[in-house]
């Protein structure tokens, strides 16, 4: 499992980009995290799932409620990232109300969840492999912070502990 001072995976992501232009769909397009993170601070939050119920009841919500205050704390962008594919992602960005706040990526083959060491193996449920919840305040491509919730838990990676942790380190 990467820790604090690691540097995030050198992988790609995919992101759904509804427009480049009104009225000009671009379907998913590849995020490379190296590139994408540098010279930026993110909150990045991980969770098992679009669609399930506490991922949006409150884990999306609240970075989305989040975002101003996230930003005024030295935030550049909020990323979250699931392990399903960037149509999936899309649909559910647009379904919180998080288009313009918090960067709904894709990890469809779960590339970058197992290289942060976070795979959350839900196959007797009939899930597959996902990830496990978590975030991570990351400064440069560099975790400056890691919030890993235990098992069912949903207590350090909501936006109000990645919130304090934005003030306390900007």
């Amino acid at each position: 499992m990467l820790k604090i001072g690691d540097a995030l995976p050198k992988t790609t992501l995919m992101e759904f980009v509804q427009e480049d232009t009104p009225g000009c769909a671009m379907g998913p397009q590849p995020v490379d995290v190296a590139a994408a993170t540098a010279g930026k601070t993110i909150a990045l939050f991980a969770l098992p799932g679009a669609f399930t119920p506490t991922c949006s009841a409150k884990h999306v919500p609240g970075y989305v409620a989040a975002f101003d205050e996230l930003r005024a704390a030295g935030v550049d962008e909020i990323w979250c990232v699931s392990v399903n594919d960037a149509f999936v992602m899309g649909a559910w960005a647009r379904d919180q109300a998080a288009v313009g706040k918090v960067r709904m990526l894709g990890d469809g083959s779960a590339v970058f969840t197992q290289a942060m060491g976070q795979v959350l193996d839900l196959t007797s449920k009939g899930m597959g492999v996902r990830s496990n919840r978590y975030s991570a305040l990351v400064r440069d491509g560099v975790i400056a912070t890691l919030n890993v919730e235990g098992p069912g838990a949903f207590e350090v990676s909501d936006a109000q502990t990645m919130l304090a942790q934005a003030k306390a380190s900007a």
